[in-house]
């Protein structure tokens, strides 16, 4: 149908106009040419209207608005804020914002301090995030590279055919697409202008190889869109052919923009370490809040003491001073910083794999995947077609033959690869056959390859099965060519461009859809009695042998029979359908063409009868190979628990082929009930196809749509999925799966292994430093609530806390992320997302180690006043009751009340705090592991960090005027002794603990009986160690009572 036709004035619909909403709902591939025009109702196709003006006013610009569905700074910053813990710190820093504004005397100043350095690390960690967020990469916006930029349009104002920006294109518009363009639009082809038109759209639909297109209705109502062969679909690209069509779809109205706007719409979940993170931060709320208010009420009966000058309001103000410093010292300040530094650090050596993350939390996620998702082209396998098998007759024997086999090894585009016959090399200029076989693969084309510098890769230039022949010319090398002195890009097609020089190519008769072939016609570029003209054909071996009158063995031509005939087949079948699902190509020629004079090539109807009397060569089998590292992969995946789906557009035969090769199947494994087309699936009923993806491993000819609901199916089962794709029809599957914030820039199956098993051991060490932390953070509250309950003087102030917690703790802590990940990490099962951040076991040894610090801490301090030379030597008495010191007590006859504010209770209490928790950095190299089996040099990042945090401790103790800042003071030799007895034997008791686990807490059993008996063991230990190990006799001294 011509172009003057479409663009006459029609007569008006005897309906009004449709409404893009409409097109967006009905498919007007199932109609023929008039109805489905007149559908579109061409009102605006109207000489009043031919510069598209009336189109553009009444179906928009086509373009997806720029930052659509993307956040803005603002909302970034304000997430940052979002998590409770992080809201609680922000509260206690105005708080101490309002008392200092409030306080008097000296420490006005530093009394700022504390809160000034809470927003400080709050504000750093928000930065942190915001920027993750801000460079990490976009999936929904990466969508806008397939959208083209120009389209070829027919409009009225102008007769020819005119290039316009693609957002001008309309719903309406004609439009005229040619081999090498990118679809501007969802087109409903109404005009073939070739012989044939394909249309490569794996980025859509996955399909391996371009699809050959055509102008009649599809009848199937329930068509998915690898069916719909009379549309073109935006932004995939005509590999071959030139047609027409009118727009039915722009902008978010096409598939592809569909895909986009459920992307914008789909909100993602919090990661499971949120989730844990949000429970932990409430759980530690209430047991602040608890604490806090029980610490005020315990000391109401101190209101009235006469240091705070007899004033009921500034004994309340001064307790609740302290209430908050417990808040402060029981919230973990360094948590969120450290948390998200080592996330950071977790998600730069997953780039370094090919792994961007988009959020920080699901670094930890992958940890815990039980369902990888994953694509076949592109992702299981390279999308790049290759010829792995091939054969040619060596001889005949009676009314059969003998084939000579061989065999191709190389995976990609780069022109490396062997020919191997009975797995041994072999040179093929040795072979007649395949000199002649390599010949119409180099002419029989219109592909090349190329070498992408940028990339350092090999490329296709024009359809992949062709390029896939082009790559096996250069692998046979049939004319022995010297290859070694070649650059990369002279490389490409050396060994093709020798044939061409031997043969120039007349003419083609393109692929049609009714003999399935295409040939060339090829004439000598120096004739002579054994260079003749010849055509050379290639197509579907059922087509091109039953058209074969003789076939060639070696050098001579032998009439083709009904037996070698079968033979022949019998192969190209079991290539076909066994377990590599080969595409087979059956190559032949025509030693004695018709002249081409007395050819009609205006007729495609004609080339059939050319292609006759042929003579049979050879066949090549190809397939997109599925990548080499991907099998071990698999079988990683299967030692580790973790299910393997294949999801794909291609068609199920090809699909199970390639499961089995990368063993997803066994060879022999029955995959009734485990394989299902998306037309299979949509037949079951809503349980069976519940109990489909329970079992399924894999999905073939399947829809966005399809991939959706499977994707909703797994997560009801609480499976955490991940899904791998080059197709933009599972970005959207990305974005609802857990997984979704996780893009892979190389779309490798192996490295979503990789970064699944990077995941884990992130988690393991996130577990270390969160233990190491929070065990810190108990023994401060410990520490306060001591102090308090026992009436001592403060062993430690908020500022000091925030020191601990954010500098000296979180330089240990961090370096913890560096821990070198368990050797059997990827041999467990994945962990049960529900699993508690924090167990029962896990909770025991934070209280057990956390109570040894509180209690070591504020012996430590005791021990000065109590029993140190050169300290007051006051009794137990005066100490717990120190407030009442006044010069007319009798019972603090002879002490000096100053003593009670002197800085080295509080030096000796801190400076135990920090060696104790470098210790404890020690301890937490592995959770179970001795450390005489996993040794501090394992990570040499955490013996540097213990090493800059006694240096910065040494910092504020000796140099001027940190000391005044921090109300510390220098000790000397004898008290750093002390110090070390009292610190070191956390060592020995976090040691016994990890033997008790060890020995009693199997993994994988839950039995309350050992459970009870390791608390009954591990507390005996406790109390011993705290009692003794540490003290000696000054710790038997502190806890006599006078």
């Amino acid at each position: 149908m011509g172009v003057e036709f479409l663009l006459s004035p029609l007569p008006p619909p005897p309906f009004p106009p449709i409404s893009s909403s409409f097109l967006a709902r009905f498919d007007l591939c199932f109609l023929v040419f008039p109805a489905w025009l007149c559908c579109l109702g061409f009102l605006c196709l109207s000489k009043a209207t031919s510069s598209g003006a009336c189109k553009m006013e009444r179906w928009g610009c086509k373009l997806y608005p720029d930052g659509h569905g993307r956040k803005t700074l603002l909302e970034l910053v304000i997430e940052q804020f979002e998590d409770l813990l992080v809201r609680i710190l922000l509260l206690a820093a105005c708080i101490s914002f309002v008392l200092a504004w409030f306080e008097e005397g000296e420490e006005t100043i530093t009394a700022f301090v504390e809160p000034f350095v809470i927003l400080l690390i709050l504000v750093a960690n928000a930065i942190v995030g915001v920027w993750q967020e801000r460079n990490a990469e976009n999936a929904i916006e990466a969508l806008k590279e397939y959208e083209p930029e120009m389209g070829k349009v027919y409009r009225q104002d102008r007769k020819t055919v005119q290039r316009i920006k693609a957002r001008d294109i309309v719903p309406g518009d004609i439009v005229e697409v040619a081999v090498g363009d990118k679809v501007p639009a969802d087109i409903r082809i109404t005009s073939i202008k070739s012989t044939t038109l394909r249309v490569d759209q794996s980025i859509l639909t996955g399909e391996s190889v371009s699809v050959i297109k055509h102008t009649d209705p599809v009848p199937d109502p329930r068509a998915v869109n690898q069916d719909k062969k009379n549309m073109l679909f935006s932004g995939t690209n005509i590999a071959a052919g030139k047609a027409m069509g009118v727009v039915v779809a722009t902008g978010v109205n096409t598939e592809i923009g569909k895909i986009r706007d459920e992307m914008v719409a789909t909100e993602q979940d919090r990661t499971p370490l949120q989730q844990k993170l949000d429970e932990f931060g409430e759980q530690l709320s209430k047991v602040i809040s608890l604490i806090c208010i029980a610490v005020w009420i315990i000391n109401i009966g101190h209101f009235n003491d006469p240091v705070h000058g007899g004033s009921w309001i500034r004994g309340a103000i001064y307790y609740f001073k302290i209430a908050v410093a417990l808040a402060v010292a029981a919230i973990p300040e360094g948590l969120p910083a450290v948390i998200t530094t080592c996330l950071a650090l977790g998600t730069r050596r997953m780039a370094k794999k090919n792994a961007i993350v988009r959020s920080l939390p699901s670094v930890e996620t992958l940890g815990c995947t039980s369902v990888i998702c994953s694509d076949k082209t592109g992702t299981l396998t390279t999308n790049q077609m290759s010829v792995c098998r091939m054969f040619i007759v060596d001889r005949v024997e009676g009314d059969s033959c003998c084939l000579n086999e061989f065999t191709v090894s190389g995976s990609t585009y780069a022109p490396v690869g062997d020919i191997y016959r009975d797995d041994k090399p072999v040179k093929c200029c040795m072979y007649d056959g395949l000199i002649e076989l390599a010949t119409i693969c180099a002419l029989c084309n219109d592909s090349s390859l190329d070498f992408n510098e940028t990339k350092g890769v090999y490329e296709k230039v024009g359809e992949a099965t062709e390029t896939a022949l082009t790559c096996l010319v250069e692998k046979m090398n049939v004319f022995d060519t010297d290859l070694k002195s070649l650059s990369k890009i002279e490389r490409a097609n050396a060994c093709n461009s020798v044939i061409k020089q031997l043969m120039r190519k007349e003419f083609t008769l393109e692929f049609s859809r009714d003999r399935k072939s295409m040939s060339v016609y090829c004439t000598p570029n120096k004739p002579s009695r054994t260079a003749m003209t010849k055509m050379f054909v290639k197509g579907a071996p059922e087509g091109v042998i039953d058209r074969c009158t003789h076939f060639r063995a070696g050098n001579m031509k032998i009439p083709l029979t009904a037996g070698i005939k079968q033979k022949i087949m019998t192969v190209i079948r079991e290539w076909g359908t066994g377990k590599d699902t080969l595409r087979c190509l059956a190559l032949a020629t025509h030693d004695n063409p018709p002249r081409k004079e007395e050819m009609n090539l205006e007729d495609s109807a004609s080339f059939i009868t050319y292609e006759t009397n042929l003579t049979f060569v050879g066949c090549v089998g190809m397939l997109d190979p599925p990548r080499i590292e991907v099998a071990s992969s698999i079988k990683l995946c299967r030692q580790a628990g973790i299910r393997v789906i294949m999801i794909t557009g291609d068609n199920k035969g090809t699909a199970v082929a390639i499961c089995r090769r990368i063993g997803i199947f066994g060879e022999e494994e029955d995959v009734t009930s485990k394989a299902f087309t998306g037309r299979e699936f949509d037949e079951l009923s809503p349980a069976a196809q519940r109990d489909a993806c329970m079992n399924a491993r894999c999905f073939a000819r399947v829809e966005p749509s399809h991939k959706s609901k499977i994707v909703e199916f797994l997560q009801s089962f609480d499976d955490i999925t991940a899904m791998v794709s080059v197709q933009l029809g599972s970005h959207l599957l990305r974005q609802k799966s857990e997984m979704g914030a996780v893009v892979l820039a190389d779309d490798n199956f192996s490295t979503i292994v990789a970064a699944v098993e990077e995941g884990r051991a992130i988690y393991n060490n996130m577990k270390q430093f969160i233990r190491y932390l929070i065990s810190s953070n108990v023994g401060e509250v410990v520490c306060i609530f001591l102090t308090a309950a026992l009436g001592f003087p403060e062993a430690l102030i908020p500022v000091q806390l925030l020191w601990v917690n954010l500098v000296t703790d979180g330089l240990p802590a961090t370096a913890l992320g560096f821990n070198p990940p368990d050797l059997d990490i990827m041999s467990k099962p994945p962990r049960n997302p529900k699993e508690p951040l924090i167990s029962g076991w896990l909770f025991f040894r934070y209280l057990a180690i956390g109570c040894y610090v509180g209690a070591a801490t504020v012996g430590a301090a005791a021990w000065w006043f109590i029993a140190a030379d050169g300290g007051p030597r006051v009794t137990y008495y005066q100490l717990s009751h120190f407030l009442q010191c006044k010069e007319d007590n009798p019972e603090f006859e002879g002490v000096d009340c100053v003593v009670f504010e002197s800085p080295y209770p509080m030096t000796m209490a801190l400076s135990v705090l920090v060696t104790i928790e470098m210790c404890n950095a020690l301890n937490s190299l592995s959770e179970n592991q001795s450390l005489l089996r996993m040794p501090p040099w394992e990570n040499v990042w955490l013996l540097g960090s213990i090493c800059l945090s006694m240096s910065l401790h040494f910092l504020i103790l000796y140099v001027e005027p940190l000391p005044l800042i921090f109300q510390i003071t220098p000790l000397n030799v004898t008290q750093w002794l002390m110090v070390l007895k009292i610190s070191l034997p956390v060592i020995l008791m976090d040691e016994t603990l990890k033997f008790v686990a060890r020995t009693y807490l199997e993994p994988g059993k839950d039995s309350r009986r050992r459970m009870y008996s390791v608390l009954f063991h591990s507390s005996l230990i406790l109390v011993k160690t705290t009692t003794a190990g540490g003290f000696g006799e000054a710790g038997t001294n502190i806890l006599r009572k006078p």
